[in-house]
């Protein structure tokens, strides 16, 4: 193959004669060019299909990361719950234990006054001394677990010492019921014994008569008190008696107190120990103010003068 060139100056030509061979080399390289370029854009096809690829990846992964941090907030707010839960019951068993304590207080206050303690060796209005070197680790604070374990074991002696009290609170009640019970004492304030228990010579007829009770002469309208505690079971007048007041302390025991010019009970009350249950007076068969005091056992009269004698609990 000839290949002429032909110049603008002069009207001149060159001639170029190519071979075989340079044609079949010239036809290789336009191949080779022509793959090239196709290699070249199916590189960047794949790239940007890569590309596009990674895209929607990365879309997956978000939407993962995302759930997993709703999962993960759905857990804390499950364990922020239990944790309140948990708390809530803690504040419930110290709200009980405080409740106790209030009145283990009370009780035991109760207690040292019955008692009558004194120089405050129980003081139950004040916190307790306590002290002591400090050994071991100080630093640390309860975990949760610990203090509800605590809490449950002072729960426990605080039921016990509750018990314990309320075993000795019902002693000393019934010492003190015992105590209120005992027959002793005069029946009045003031005034002294005209009169003792057994036979005497009658004021009014002269004769030997049975007396069953002591009187104490005094001032007209002076207190008589009750030498016990216990429950009115007559209060008016009776014959040979006047006004007359009757208490049974239980046991089979009761007293009587007669010729009263007023009566300050009515049948069913309780009275305590030293209460005034009435003015002396000289009203039924009497010479003068005095109260007739008696003492009964099952109904039948013993001598006052060795309960007036003794010592009250």
């Amino acid at each position: 193959m000839n290949i002429i060139f032909v110049g603008k100056s002069h009207g001149k030509s060159k001639t170029f004669k190519l071979s075989g061979l340079f044609l079949g080399g010239l036809a290789v390289f336009g191949v080779a060019l022509l793959s090239s370029l196709f290699f070249l854009g199916y590189q960047l096809n794949k790239s940007l299909n890569a590309d596009a690829s990674s895209l929607v990846l990365s879309e997956e992964v978000i939407k993962q990361w995302r759930a997993d941090l709703e999962g993960q907030g759905a857990e804390v707010n499950r364990l922020q719950q239990q944790a309140k839960t948990r708390l809530d019951a803690l504040t419930l068993t110290m709200g009980k234990m405080q409740a106790r304590l209030l009145r283990l207080d009370a009780l035991g206050q109760r207690l040292t006054e019955v008692a009558k303690l004194k120089n405050g060796e129980f003081n139950f209005s004040s916190e307790p001394a306590l002290g002591g070197p400090i050994e071991g680790d100080s630093g640390a604070s309860y975990t949760e677990p610990e203090l509800a374990v605590s809490l449950q074991r002072i729960e426990k002696q605080i039921v016990n010492r509750s018990q314990q009290l309320e075993v000795i609170e019902s002693l000393f009640a019934r010492r003190n019921i015992q105590s209120e019970l005992f027959i002793a004492g005069r029946p009045i304030t003031w005034g002294w014994m005209s009169s003792p228990y057994g036979y005497r010579t009658d004021p009014f007829s002269g004769k030997r008569a049975w007396h069953g009770g002591v009187d104490f002469a005094g001032k007209d309208g002076s207190d008589i008190i009750v030498a016990a505690s216990g429950v009115v079971t007559w209060s008016g007048e009776r014959y040979g008696y006047g006004n007359l007041i009757e208490v049974s302390h239980g046991g089979g025991f009761s007293t009587r107190y007669a010729h009263c010019k007023e009566l300050m009970v009515e049948v069913g009350a309780i009275v305590a120990k030293g209460q005034v249950v009435a003015k002396m007076g000289s009203t039924g068969r009497s010479t003068g103010p005095h109260v007739h005091y008696e003492v009964l056992k099952n109904g039948r009269t013993y001598d006052p003068k060795k309960y007036i004698l003794r010592a009250s609990r």
